[in-house]
């Protein structure tokens, strides 16, 4: 069974159940804002079942809701954005805000993002950055989940990355993707349900397809792409955490555990103003490429639903499953005496 609740109501109850366990309002409404937006989107991995994890983190301190993200400008066009071991949403939030302003100067921006946490639905981050005109990149790493191509212990994370472009008339173009075939939170929430994953989406422990969830998260996620797909995992793991100066996947705690040492994974977020690089034709060429695309019948384009994610700020609905909701009512009274 299923439950419904407005956005407004959606959001103050991440917020409550943030609160009640040890995170500052600032930080609880961004993490509220994001968890909610992933929910709209369809991202349900990584929107409001995360809560439970969250708040469980920040009560044993594995991720400290109270913390003030400071930002360094290393170069005209580059900071560098301390998380300082707290979520990643405050921090980005940060992040977008100064690419915003050096790329309007500069053309280009870049934001390296460390000691950070979960980036949650990456699509929500480069979305706003489209909304105000710019071309966002994200890259992200996660702890280890996927193993090199030929071997079954996990190495690189399942390290998502988006890419949003404004549009004129319509929301911004989105793509939001992780380099495992099914983004690790679809599993989380598998597990959570009781159900099982399809044999195709992870490995056992011994490198053996699995349909058990919780196998799959003590195993590998099978990457997208297969060899290509490890590459790519690589690529993006040396662009988040070696370009930002974070932890490595393979040396990350796990988002799950409920304690232990923080992750202190990084992120890397470019943002790129279209005008000086395109001479000025850019909005043309995406509607181009976008019309070309929906001339074909069936065809669509991704990351649809992030338009409706945010319009309206606080209309529309979002349906969880029942028990999740009574579980963040719970949550949301209070940790366990």
């Amino acid at each position: 069974m299923d439950h419904r609740l407005s956005v407004r109501d959606a959001v103050a109850l991440a917020v409550a159940v943030l609160r009640a366990h040890g995170t500052s309002d600032a930080n609880a409404r961004a993490v509220a804002d994001a968890v909610v937006a992933a929910e709209r989107a369809g991202h349900s991995g990584h929107g409001l079942a995360r809560l439970p994890t969250y708040a469980a983190q920040a009560r044993s301190g594995t991720v400290d809701g109270t913390a003030t993200p400071l930002v360094e400008e290393v170069a005209p066009a580059v900071v560098r954005v301390d998380a300082c071991d707290g979520f990643a949403y405050p921090a980005l939030r940060r992040a977008i805000v100064a690419v915003d302003v050096r790329a309007r100067t500069w053309g280009v921006a870049v934001a390296a993002v460390h000691r950070s946490h979960h980036v949650g639905a990456a699509g929500h981050h480069v979305a706003e950055l489209a909304r105000r005109g710019l071309v966002g990149l994200l890259f992200a790493n996660t702890p280890a989940g996927i193993a090199p191509w030929g071997g079954h212990r996990a190495v690189f994370g399942t390290n998502p990355i988006a890419f949003a472009a404004p549009r004129a008339q319509h929301p911004p173009l989105v793509v939001d993707l992780s380099m495992s075939r099914v983004a690790r939170g679809r599993v989380m929430v598998a597990r959570r349900e009781g159900a099982q994953i399809p044999d195709d989406w992870a490995v056992d422990a011994k490198g053996r397809p699995t349909t058990d969830p919780q196998r799959a998260l003590d195993g590998s996620m099978r990457p997208v792409g297969d060899a290509k797909g490890a590459a790519l995992a690589l690529m993006v793991e040396l662009l988040a955490a070696g370009l930002t100066g974070a932890q490595l996947g393979v040396d990350a705690t796990s988002f799950f555990a409920a304690d232990g040492a923080p992750p202190r994974v990084g992120q890397l977020l470019i943002a790129i103003a279209p005008g000086p690089t395109s001479g000025g034709g850019f909005a043309a060429r995406v509607e181009a490429l976008c019309d070309a695309v929906l001339a074909q019948d069936g065809a669509r384009l991704p990351g649809g639903r992030w338009g409706a994610a945010h319009d309206g700020a606080s209309g529309g609905e979002v349906c969880i499953p029942a028990t999740l909701h009574t579980e963040l009512q719970a949550l949301g009274a209070g940790p366990p005496a």
